[in-house]
């Protein structure tokens, strides 16, 4: 997929908040352009009051870093933009300096389809902080809404318990770049298949689909619909029963069914898209199985999530597959994840020692974490994980079996007897893609292995429990010290 494609804006080095360039220019015109800065995309709270979330959009980082460049087109509007105050907003040299600019920072990230928790850095981006900056906002698009839209799509594929849950979300989605992300993260997080053609081509994700209620109504009745369907598409024949009733859409459905089985082909689902599903779906199953038909499947859709689902299992419901569409595509009833890109360390040039940074805040829950960060991942000997503790990636010494929690500093978590292994990994190196990025079934693939070893007790929906993150004894001492230092205590 090249960033010329519909997925993403043409105009890449553009798609970023106005104040992005503005400080840049600032750099510049300060003398700055030497200067490194260290910068980490973290989240402080999990998304629908859950206890997990899963990174995605990761696997797009190079290709934006690679293609961030400005055009001559991009130059010229720049240029023509006026300051507040009269004037132009940015000068002929520092647009001279954006003509011939390009990226060379190194990016670490967490693996996409990986399992993610508050305050710890889910990408690390380090290098010249003009550099940095600009990329900041197209970064933090890319990676927000798909980590958002992967973790609703992994509620629901749970509660589904197994059974196929399809994308069926691109008509309510945030225009067609917000369908083609849905899409793509949705599958990561545990889809089956997408009702989105275009992400299919683009990303080879299975497309799903039959036929809509103007279908039947296009037609005298509704048998007439359902037999014209079953001859249409008799290898892909999901006939929907709600258009007018569906006790007679049933009956309608089994003639067909019937029909189909007599000509050497078979009725494959039916999808049912309004009323009382879980009574519907039982009516329907008992129906099908006494006509001699068990092997047709129950399909259901209508602003389903996980809660509908699993309320629905918990009544019983035969339902074999589900279409999920608006509640997914919106990530209902949250829409954004909170994502933030922050400054932990600084040096004046790369030949200097880095110079850990912190953001204090008059909220001590948004209280930053200062040094180059990395993440170990504790395991249990199943390969459960038991914990995450942030430390400097710089240092080989400190304490590894036990962390100072992240929010309670006088809390400690105890890690010894696990294994840890490293999450962040290089992806990006001076402004070139270090390795080639996971596929998407690949990333698919280590959600579900990642979900699967995960405590039930954190991934249920009710008050879960919250996954121990923390930070190594020396890194929570430097916390502290520079905050006191900042504060002349």
């Amino acid at each position: 997929m090249a960033l010329t494609d519909l997925t993403v804006p043409t105009d890449v080095a553009l798609n970023t908040d106005l104040y992005e360039l503005t400080m840049a220019q600032g750099f510049w015109e300060s003398g700055h352009v030497e200067a490194q800065g260290c910068f980490n995309v973290f989240f402080r709270d999990n998304p629908f009051d859950g206890g997990y979330s899963v990174a995605c959009g990761m696997g797009q980082i190079a290709e934006l870093v690679e293609n961030l460049r400005f055009d001559d087109a991009s130059i010229e509007y720049l240029a023509s933009i006026q300051a507040p105050g009269g004037g132009k907003l940015f000068k002929d040299g520092f647009l001279d300096y954006l003509r011939d600019f390009s990226m060379h920072v190194d990016v670490w990230a967490v693996p996409e389809g990986d399992l993610v928790f508050p305050r710890e850095p889910m990408v690390r981006v380090q290098g010249s902080v003009i550099e940095c900056q600009i990329l900041e906002t197209a970064l933090l698009n890319l990676v927000n809404f798909q980590t958002l839209v992967a973790t609703k799509a992994s509620r629901v594929v749970y509660a589904a318990e197994g059974h196929p849950v399809s994308d069926f979300g691109l008509r309510r989605a945030q225009g067609y770049d917000g369908g083609l992300a849905v899409a793509r993260a949705s599958y990561i997080g545990g889809c089956t298949s997408t009702s989105n053609v275009l992400a299919g081509k683009i990303y080879g994700i299975p497309v799903f689909g039959t036929h809509a209620h103007s279908w039947v109504m296009a037609f005298p009745t509704e048998l007439d619909a359902f037999r014209a369907f079953a001859k249409s598409s008799p290898k892909n024949c999901c006939l929907l029963l709600d258009t007018y009733d569906v006790h007679e859409g049933i009956k309608n459905a089994i003639k067909v069914g019937k029909e189909m089985e007599a000509a050497g082909e078979r009725l494959n689902a039916i999808r049912i898209d309004s009323g009382d599903l879980a009574k519907l779906s039982k009516e329907t199953r008992a129906a099908f199985d006494e006509a001699g038909l068990p092997y047709v499947k129950i399909s259901v859709s209508n602003d389903l999530e996980e809660y509908t689902i699993q309320s629905l299992f918990a009544q019983g419901a035969p339902i074999d597959s589900f279409g999920v569409g608006t509640k997914l595509a919106t990530c209902d009833p949250q829409p954004s994840l909170g994502g933030v890109y922050k400054l932990s360390a600084t040096r004046a040039s790369s030949d200097e020692p880095w110079r850990p940074v912190m953001k204090l805040s008059e909220q001590f829950y948004k209280r930053t974490i200062p040094g180059i960060q990395n993440i170990l991942r504790f395991v249990d000997a199943s390969g459960c994980p038991v914990g995450d503790m942030i430390l400097d990636a710089d240092s080989d010494t400190g304490n590894r079996s036990s962390m100072v929690d992240i929010i309670d500093p006088v809390t400690t978590h105890h890690l010894k007897g696990c294994e840890g292994h490293e999450l962040l990994e290089l992806i990006v190196k001076d402004g070139v893609r270090a390795k080639e990025p996971d596929s998407i079934e690949q990333a698919k693939a280590r959600c579900k292995d990642a979900l699967m070893h995960l405590d039930p007790a954190t991934k249920r929906f009710l008050n879960p429990q919250t996954y121990p993150v923390g930070l190594e004894k020396g890194l929570s001492d430097l916390r502290q010290q520079l905050a006191a230092e900042r504060r002349g205590l």
